[in-house]
């Protein structure tokens, strides 16, 4: 009996030990998209009043917690059963992500007066505290939920690609991991990211000439992060999305990554613009026929 149990825990340590190895690799591979997660959510919850930032950033937590419960599962099936259909469906996904950043950029330059005096009116909602802001904030956690599931589809995929010809438990053990890992490592750093302000208020006004020019200096970077925020946001749909598509034709990925990496964030930029400008292009048009008829 004791040696069964002893063979036993043997198998369990071999087990986590394997798990351990692999998780540390998979989060190597999806350190990138994390970024990319991280500036892409950051600006999503941008511009809500500021005693509502932590619950929309929860919001958005919980929806990304509900995103990786669906994908995890579903990657098991699909790698299982249906390991070709992982590509495609990463590629449409690439091409929603590369739609949503061309549609950002078009309407934020196609529509100069329009998106001016949207800005100024929300900017005049959110100051006035008599103003109801419910529908705004859902509007705004739906599209970080959704922006989240394929950042988080991406982020699953090249996880189930580290352990794939493991044992199942291991497959499951990893995915889950990451998931939660990297959850928690997004929506903890995004939360940390739009109280800055606050905290900048706080030193500012403790004792110390130190402390209090931390503070103003935290204070006045704070609405400059977010822009900066804003920018890579939408840059980075452009070089997820690319990316994604150029890694589903394989020939291709292969020739852009012996230009080196830069080259290779350059190209796979341009081809998420590319890809965007003809996807909104084909959805407006579609939209045109549709109000004719």
């Amino acid at each position: 009996m004791a040696t069964s149990l002893l063979l036993l825990l043997d198998d369990i340590a071999t087990v986590l030990d394997d798990v351990s190895v692999l998780a540390k690799v998979a989060a190597k591979k999806t350190a990138g998209v994390l970024g990319d997660d991280l500036a892409l959510n950051a600006q999503q919850v941008a511009g809500v009043r500021a005693s509502r930032e932590l619950p929309v950033v929860w919001a958005v937590c919980k929806g990304s917690f509900v995103n990786k419960a669906i994908l995890v599962p579903a990657a098991l099936l699909i790698g299982t059963w249906l390991p070709w259909l992982v590509t495609p469906l990463l590629m449409v996904g690439g091409a929603f992500l590369c739609f949503e950043g061309a549609e950002k950029l078009a309407h934020r330059f196609l529509h100069t007066a329009e998106h001016a005096i949207e800005t100024e009116q929300h900017e005049q909602a959110v100051a006035n505290e008599a103003i109801d802001l419910v529908a705004a904030e859902k509007a705004k956690v739906k599209g970080a939920v959704r922006t989240d599931f394929i950042l988080s589809a991406e982020i699953i995929a090249i996880t189930l690609g580290t352990v794939q010809g493991q044992p199942f438990l291991a497959q499951l053990a990893v995915l889950a991991g990451i998931a939660v890992v990297m959850t928690i490592g997004v929506y903890g750093l995004v939360a940390g990211i739009v109280r800055l302000d606050d905290a900048g208020f706080y030193l500012s006004e403790r004792e110390g000439a130190v402390a209090r020019s931390v503070g103003r200096a935290l204070v006045g970077a704070a609405p400059w992060l977010m822009k900066v925020l804003s920018v890579l946001g939408t840059a980075a749909m452009f070089l997820v999305g690319g990316g994604i598509l150029v890694h589903g034709v394989p020939a291709l990925r292969h020739a852009i990554e012996a230009w080196g990496t830069l080259a290779s964030v350059a190209t796979n930029t341009a081809f998420g613009v590319i890809a965007g400008a003809i996807v909104l292009a084909v959805v407006e048009v579609v939209k045109r026929l549709r109000s004719r008829h």
